[in-house]
């Protein structure tokens, strides 16, 4: 099929182009979607299922007649975990390719590598994965999870139910070290102790000091906040050495599906508070799990990522289309307004227009023996309050920065 005779939906995997023909548009403008993933390399087992979710989603709103009768047309390009590649193809989305927005980034170091290049063009970018917060940013929407949704619900309830003796195991990256603060104040608030608390250098797979550390400091439950491939290899590592300790965490098997991909019972003992996993059992998470599955059918697990990404191409359709403009200024006054919403199969979720995140149902995972999902507790629209309360107001001020718990937004 030539260039000539392709209309509709249009998707530039690596550096080629893949084109979907649709006859549903005649001479329109395409929006064009910028899509930067880890189609390859460390990150790639977590982040594949999110451009076949903004796939999916761009062809359901294809064929319903576009964004403002204008087709969608995705660009994108493979950056391979590798933080370099962002800076590059950000540069080139946006310079370039004359992008409206940009889907971006798994890892939060891949984040704050190209975020300062979206601030310097002016460009418009979704963050479509839970990460550590603190992200105040009008150029940015972020749709993952954040701490107060996650860790604020898990960590108490971990200390209730396991103990108050808490050993942390972290991604040595912002996103580690940020969510180890965040356990630490949590931990603290609640009348805990840190019983240690380590950080691993991206790409390690060999644990066993770790274990040992960890087996003598003889902790209530260990948090783990592990990423990749490599340092998922902790958890068969563990079981082979008998730590049999309740584990907790924000990222596993809501991201990487260790849960599958690991011979049980590695994973037993698992909490893990998410937005969306495949298991969910609700008839809003079924339907989308089903047609998910019809147009990706070797798709190995549909995690909270995929769900996010999904959505957030809804959003921003909604976005556009009360706007009646893909000018990111006039987006945010839609988004100021605090009404930009959706039934996701999640659940409701909304968009805080002080912080540009989201709102989110958050279930409780518990990986039984079997590696079988139960669902002990789940909490309903968690507002990401903490950055409003802290001082962040995207109304009325862009500092274009990330904050933590030691270190918060100046107060207006």
């Amino acid at each position: 099929m030539t260039r000539s005779g392709m209309r509709g939906l249009r998707a530039a995997a690596l550096t080629g182009t893949l084109v979907f023909a649709s006859g549903a548009f005649a001479a329109e403008n395409p929006i064009k979607l910028g899509v930067l993933e880890d189609q390859s390399g460390d990150f790639a087992a977590a982040t594949i299922g999110k451009v076949h979710a903004i796939q999916l989603a761009a062809e359901e709103i294809n064929k319903a007649g576009g964004i403002m009768g204008r087709p969608l047309e995705l660009v994108t390009y493979d950056t391979q975990s590798d933080n370099t590649r962002y800076q590059e193809f950000m540069r080139r989305v946006l310079q370039r390719d004359k992008v409206d927005v940009v889907f971006a980034g798994f890892s939060s170091a891949s984040r704050e590598a190209y975020r300062p290049i979206v601030d310097q063009f002016n460009g418009f970018a979704f963050y479509n994965n839970q990460y550590e917060g603190g992200v105040c940013d009008g150029h940015m929407v972020v749709t993952g999870a954040v701490p107060e949704q996650q860790f604020s619900t898990l960590i108490p309830y971990m200390m209730q139910t396991y103990g108050k003796k808490v050993y942390t195991l972290a991604a040595d990256y912002n996103f580690g070290q940020i969510s180890a603060e965040w356990v630490r104040k949590i931990v603290k608030e609640n009348g805990g102790e840190m019983a240690g608390e380590e950080f691993i250098p991206l790409g390690v797979s060999q644990f066993s000091q770790s274990i040992q550390n960890i087996q003598k400091a003889k902790p209530d439950f260990v948090v783990t906040l592990l990423v990749g491939t490599a340092q998922a290899s902790y958890y068969e590592q563990a079981a082979s050495a008998n730590v049999n300790l309740p584990m907790a965490s924000s990222v596993n098997v809501g991201q990487g599906y260790e849960h599958k991909r690991f011979k049980p019972p590695s994973l037993k003992d698992m909490y893990v508070t998410t937005n969306y996993i495949e298991e969910i059992d609700t008839p809003k998470s079924k339907a989308f799990l089903a047609k998910f599955k019809a147009k990706f059918p070797n798709e190995p697990y549909v995690n909270q990522e995929a769900e996010n990404s999904y959505l957030a191409l809804y959003l921003y359709k909604q976005m556009v289309e009360r706007a009646k403009s893909t000018n990111r200024d006039e987006i945010r006054k839609v988004i100021a307004m605090g009404d930009v919403c959706m039934d996701a199969p999640e659940g409701k979720v909304c968009i805080d227009p002080k912080s540009q995140h989201m709102s989110h149902t958050i279930y409780l995972a518990k990986v039984g023996a079997d590696h079988s999902i139960s669902f002990p507790k789940v909490w309903e629209d968690i507002k990401p309050y903490w950055l409003g309360e802290a001082g962040c107001d995207l109304t009325k001020k862009d500092p274009m920065a990330q904050y933590t718990p030691s270190n918060p937004p100046p107060k207006p």
